[in-house]
């Protein structure tokens, strides 16, 4: 196969050498490549018999469904892109992020059908809506309506046929536009790591509107692969899909490998199929990570990486997991992977940082997005003239090349002078056997601006007693570092990729004070 330039050719490559071998499998239902190329080519009739041209918006709100991928290949062969929407939004989140990508059709599961009826008078821009599945199903009347069109718009490798939004862990979420040239070298940096192949078998656990499902999507359609698709990341469903359909590459975040380990029988499956579990999206507590490895031994892979740059940007290797004089290596992320650069610089300055000191990530890649839709100053604020996208996340790389993650540059408590981050903090916490869950903020303090706190979350029959945890972390950490104060919740905000929302913990301690620590 010659070098292809846009998802199109990739499709039509794999539908003309592999036209009966199964594409797409969800549920009950298989799709060939030819029935998957076909049912494309019908949406892209029906996108351009509804008036979308080059440029145009289509949003989904919906659970995974094979029809979403669809889409968004259809928009690739249209010119146009598909903004999917988280749906674990709330409704004014909703409206904000369908009204941001002015959608003009949108394409709703029967579970958001409801609220959108609500909502639609909210919907200026949204011209038609949809409905896929369930009783009330119009998107398959919508496909076969059309005769299939093979024709395709001479896309640059620029434009954006996928639009996700991000956590909005900062604001309101932002648009990031994902282009063919950043989802082609996602899929070929991250095929080089892991063997994708046309024999691969790729379960996708992790919702659509995430790079963890969409963009793991694309990786396995670029490969020629086998996709299983999950309509929600059920924990028992998984790994009885690992074993009955011997799933070869799959990703998940560890909130879900946590609810995995308890699944039972879990350790009495055949998982030998696998040749990478990877994990990302948020830190993996230690004791989360030792029970994983028992449970997926010589395959765990972590992934470290973001929505602007399409997906992964580096890897810890399996090797990485299991050797014991490398065991500080655990709570890195890995190291750039192929096609991949990433420097630690200064984020006052700008200017790469010693090797070993802490500083914020910085990237650079042909992965990188290609901006944020409607937004040319957050754009400008994130990407430099040469093509760097400051991560906003804080770390250090050591003399190997390997990184530590330590924390969103804005969530670094600054107390008395002294930089502390929090992820230390609740590495130390996370190893008590009392604790389940555990987040450290900042929080004001007359005598040193901001002290650590501690919020935690008690495993099942545990009481909490918080001198206890507090001695705990003095003997663990230099005393500035140490939480002041702990709190005790039944449960922690969590955005849809597993990401503590720590704004929303900080909020009552910050409100009505001049400076704020979002």
């Amino acid at each position: 196969m010659s070098e292809p330039t846009d998802f199109t050719a990739i499709l039509a490559h794999w539908a003309s050498k592999q036209p009966e071998a199964i594409a797409m499998t969800f549920g009950a239902s298989n799709w060939t490549w030819a029935e998957l190329a076909g049912r494309v080519h019908r949406n892209a009739a029906a996108q351009r018999s509804a008036g979308l041209v080059p440029g145009d918006r289509i949003a989904v709100l919906d659970l995974n469904h094979p029809s979403c991928l669809e889409l968004t290949l259809a928009c690739a062969q249209v010119g146009t892109a598909n903004a999917v929407v988280n749906f674990r939004l709330a409704p004014p989140e909703i409206v904000y992020v369908i009204n941001d990508a002015k959608a003009r059709l949108l394409f709703v599961g029967p579970e958001f059908a409801g609220v959108v009826e609500t909502l639609r008078s909210q919907l200026p821009t949204v011209e038609r809506v949809i409905r896929i599945g369930g009783a009330d199903d119009e998107y398959e009347a919508w496909l076969a309506a059309q005769a299939p069109d093979t024709s395709a718009y001479e896309a640059a490798p620029s434009d954006c046929f996928v639009q996700l939004y991000t956590s909005g862990t900062t604001g309101f979420p932002k648009g990031a536009m994902l282009t063919h040239r950043g989802m082609l070298a996602h899929s070929r940096n991250v095929s080089a790591s892991q063997d994708f192949g046309p024999h691969s078998r790729v379960q996708v656990a992790m919702p659509l509107f995430h790079v963890g499902g969409t963009s793991y999507s694309l990786i396995a359609i670029s490969a020629g692969a086998r996709t299983y698709m999950m309509r929600l990341p059920d924990p028992a469903a998984a790994l009885a899909m690992l074993e009955t359909e011997k799933i070869t590459h799959t990703f998940y975040v560890p909130a879900l490998m946590a609810v995995m380990n308890q699944v039972p029988g879990a350790a009495d499956r055949d998982f030998s199929a696998l040749k990478a579990v990877s994990y990302g999206a948020s830190p993996m507590p230690l004791p989360v990570m030792r029970a994983s490895l028992k449970l997926f031994p010589g395959v765990m892979q972590q992934v470290y990486g973001m929505t602007e740059q399409c997906g992964v940007v580096s890897l810890l290797g399996p090797n990485d997991h299991v050797d014991p004089a490398a065991a500080h290596r655990l709570v890195s992320a890995g190291k750039a992977i192929s096609g991949v650069e990433i420097e630690i610089r200064d984020p006052a300055t700008g200017q790469p940082v010693a090797t070993g000191e802490a500083g914020e990530i910085w990237v650079r890649s042909e992965q990188i997005m290609g901006g944020y839709w409607g937004k040319p100053e957050a754009t400008a604020a994130t990407i430099t003239p040469d093509g760097w996208l400051r991560s906003g996340d804080g770390g250090h790389m050591d003399g190997e090349g390997y990184i530590y993650v330590t924390d969103r540059i804005k969530d670094m408590i600054i107390s008395g002078g002294e930089n502390i981050y929090p992820a230390e903090i609740e590495r130390v916490l996370a190893e008590h056997p009392w604790l389940q869950d555990v987040a450290v903020i900042g929080v004001p303090d007359e005598r040193w601006g901001e002290v650590p706190k501690a919020v935690v979350v008690a495993v099942p029959g545990a009481t909490i007693d918080a001198d206890q945890l507090l001695a705990w972390c003095r003997e663990r950490l230099a005393s500035f570092k140490c939480p002041k104060t702990v709190d005790v919740m039944a449960e922690l905000p969590r955005n849809p990729t597993g990401k503590i929302l720590k704004k929303d913990l900080r909020k009552p301690y910050w409100a009505g004070r001049e400076r704020q620590v979002v």
